[in-house]
């Protein structure tokens, strides 16, 4: 693998740094009832799917931040018709499956790698010709995993050093279905494959050995797409014909439960507190967070059970809770890769010494989010290492010590973690740059106050 370059800052997001910082201080007794912002993961492919329906789709709860944004902005420019009211509902008449339009423009994802990886799948067996861009963080960020598979599809790709973005893309005009044993525990690589095998003629086949979020499954079945999943000798087999129909859908995006996990380890180690989420997304490809949590003791209630999108919902009620380590095995990681940052600071209220285990894609993340987490635990006074693949962290009930400035490198969890981090230490600790939260969560400092976190400027 190429190494990766430098992460640069442009001046544009220097000066929205300065204006963005903020101070997180110890925080008692936090409650109240909360609606979490719609799934990220869903969010992007509602929009894509419903784009390559023939007919109009109604997206209820869609998450209206800036990764989003990116998505809806590049099927726009790939001939889809979409609207975005206030109320996050969204309109979209698609234009069918291999009838994506030339783009008129370069493709901006700005530091949204989702839609990047998505979107270069979709269009590699169109025969278009498409070039994308990012910000400096998305610009670090290995492609190679996607576009490997993608070019035995029979499209052709121009990365800087055969690597990272810009990219362009010159969709397969005659693509050839692909049978594609996946080399990494990835959701974003096999969601890319699926998309590529919609307008592609004959039977597309993925192979799992190890499940990662199975959202895209779920959506093309909730979308009328005949697919077949089954397991085989310890593997993951997923197959479909390419080049049918996508029915248009009304669809509610249920809440994300990566967003959730902040107030809800807030209401865990902040002492008398006691918080109510509502229709939180429980998938079982989603879910190790919330196994690691109730393993430490973390006194979590589920209720109010529903189904939204093809997707397990539940409403959750969360206390004050004292948190035992844990060891976190490897196999994990794919059904909460998102969430290491969170744990870490949950981790570093138990009463011992926590291992997380086999955690090298952080590496790969909007940072190199294993050292973004060692960085702000260590600096914030909490004994920490990185050994090999695997965080150890030596919790302590008293509390961190705090006072620390945090880069986040354009990393929104680093961002939210090190909030919520701050809750519970014993001097302020200040995060140089919220802007990049709305990447996720663009709510989430407004909720955190209405809960009775002591957040400033």
């Amino acid at each position: 693998m190429s190494a990766k370059p430098k992460l640069i800052m442009n001046q544009d997001q220097k000066n929205n740094m300065l204006n963005s910082s903020l101070f997180s201080s110890k925080s008692y007794d936090l409650s109240g009832e909360i609606v979490i912002p719609g799934d990220k993961s869903i969010s992007h492919r509602c929009i894509i799917l419903s784009s390559l329906a023939i007919g109009e789709s109604k997206i209820i709860g869609l998450l209206n931040s800036f990764d989003i944004n990116c998505t809806i902005n590049s099927m726009k420019s790939l001939g889809a018709c979409i609207n975005l009211n206030k109320d996050d509902e969204c309109i979209i008449n698609g234009i069918g499956i291999g009838s994506l339009k030339q783009p008129k423009e370069t493709l901006n994802f700005g530091n949204s790698g989702t839609s990047a990886r998505l979107i270069l799948g979709l269009v590699s067996t169109c025969p278009i010709e498409t070039h994308f861009t990012g910000d400096e963080s998305l610009s670090q960020r290995p492609m190679k995993r996607v576009t490997e598979p993608l070019i035995d599809f029979g499209a052709n790709f121009q990365l800087r050093n055969s690597e990272f973005f810009p990219i362009s893309v010159k969709g397969a005009e005659y693509p050839i279905p692909i049978t594609y044993e996946m080399k990494v525990a990835s959701a974003q690589v096999k969601s890319a494959i699926m998309l590529a095998g919609l307008n592609t003629p004959g039977i597309t086949t993925i192979i799992e050995k190890e499940r990662t979020r199975d959202h895209t499954e779920t959506l093309f079945k909730y979308y009328g797409y005949d697919i077949n999943i089954e397991e085989k000798d310890g593997k993951n087999f997923i197959s479909f014909e390419g080049q049918k129909s996508l029915n248009p859908v009304n669809i509610k995006v249920p809440g994300d439960p990566s967003s959730a996990a902040y107030p809800l380890v807030a209401g865990l180690i902040c002492n008398n507190s006691n918080i109510k989420i509502k229709n939180v997304l429980l998938n079982p490809t989603r879910d190790g967070l919330y196994k690691c949590l109730e393993e430490m003791g973390a006194n979590i209630k589920y209720f109010n059970k529903k189904i939204e999108a093809g997707e397990i919902t539940y409403d959750l009620e969360v206390s004050s809770s004292t948190l035992n380590p844990i060891d976190i095995p490897a196999n994990r990681a794919p059904s909460m890769i998102d969430d290491y940052p969170i744990l870490a600071v949950a981790a570093s209220m138990a009463n011992g010494t926590s291992i997380f285990r086999g955690l090298s894609e952080l590496k790969v993340k909007e940072s190199d989010r294993l050292l973004g987490i060692y960085n702000f635990l260590s600096k914030n006074g909490i004994d920490s290492s990185i050994e090999d693949d695997n965080l150890i962290i030596n919790g302590n009930v008293e509390g961190p010590k705090g006072g620390a400035l945090i880069e986040t490198n354009l990393d929104h969890r680093i961002a939210m973690s090190s909030i919520i981090l701050g809750m519970v230490s014993n001097e302020p600790v200040k995060v140089d740059d919220t802007e990049t939260i709305k990447t996720s969560f663009p709510n989430f400092i407004k909720l955190m106050k209405k809960l009775g976190a002591k957040l400033s400027v």
